[in-house]
């Protein structure tokens, strides 16, 4: 059986592993911190040691990557990264590592990989067509229409997160990080400046009003945002990721009841939302998914 590195890309830190065909992990997915230097950072780096490490052990049959950025999947390349990933704009992944190890490499922007894994083993599997959101420093989205990624022109789809809604970026409204900023002015205190997610989620089950009240305007927001995804794709499932979404029991009926609340008609209203199953691994079993799709 054919055996695989996965690389996860992302601004602070790598996830990475070896994985066979089937998804299946050989070893446990390991995670390193990306070091910032004066010119930018060391991600190639990283990513060639952790390649070389994985040969010593495996025979391996494709280097697999998924990484933020805009990403040119037909060249391996990160065609735009922003102010997170210093001079990480034209880095040529693809013909780095093949020219490196002489092993095919694949590449996928994170989204879109982590959209991939959920379609291929996770909360998407049977779905024809489905949009990922992944919702935490920002909302990052994906499309999938009749099993395929839509791409966009210019490899800009799914840029979610800068639709506009109530006059604002959709994620300077909607992410998680949009959230704590909102808590932490209202309780002007310093325990909240270091409060996270997870921490307003608790404190809203515990009966804290500013915790609930803002969490319901963020599901407000999203609600928003997905009723329009709702009106232009008319996907069969809409998967929601990224750290908060991880408290499905509290966020899945407030979500459902305020799509229903804002959406024109019932009938514009058949799609499921679901909850992301894979969590990290998904970018990473989306790699592998691109890599596979790509090389049949």
């Amino acid at each position: 059986m054919s055996n695989y590195v996965c690389v996860d890309i992302g601004g602070t830190a790598l996830k990475y592993g070896v994985y066979n065909e089937l998804g299946e992990n050989i070893e446990e997915v390991k995670s390193t911190l990306v070091k910032q230097t004066e010119h930018g950072s060391e991600i190639m780096d990283a990513v060639i040691a952790i390649v070389s490490d994985a040969i010593k052990i495996y025979t391996i049959d494709g280097i697999c990557i998924s990484s933020a950025g805009v990403i040119d999947g037909n060249l391996g390349k990160v065609i735009y990264s922003g102010y997170t990933i210093p001079n990480y704009t034209g880095t040529q992944i693809k013909s780095i590592l093949e020219e490196k190890f002489g092993i095919t490499c694949e590449v996928e922007n994170d989204v879109n990989a982590a959209c991939l894994g959920e379609y291929w083993l996770g909360a998407g599997r049977d779905s024809s067509s489905l949009i990922c959101l992944t919702v935490g420093t920002g909302v990052g989205g994906a499309i999938m229409l009749d099993n395929k990624l839509i791409h966009g022109y210019s490899h800009t789809a799914g840029e979610i997160g800068y639709m506009s809604v109530l006059g604002e970026n959709f994620q300077d409204l909607a992410s998680t990080s949009s959230l704590i900023k909102r808590v932490i002015k209202r309780k002007k205190n310093e325990n909240s400046k270091k409060i996270t997610g997870y921490e307003i989620v608790e404190l809203a089950k515990q009966g804290d009003s500013i915790c609930i009240e803002e969490i319901d305007a963020m599901v407000h927001t999203l609600a928003l945002g997905i009723t329009n995804l709702l009106y232009l794709f008319n996907p069969e499932t809409l998967i929601l990721g990224g750290g908060i979404m991880g408290q499905k029991e509290m966020l899945k009926e407030k979500i459902d009841k305020a799509v229903s609340e804002v959406i024109i008609d019932p009938m514009f209203n058949k799609t499921t939302i679901k909850f992301a199953e894979k969590g990290n691994d998904a970018g990473l079993l989306g790699a592998l998914y691109n890599f596979k799709n790509k090389n049949s």
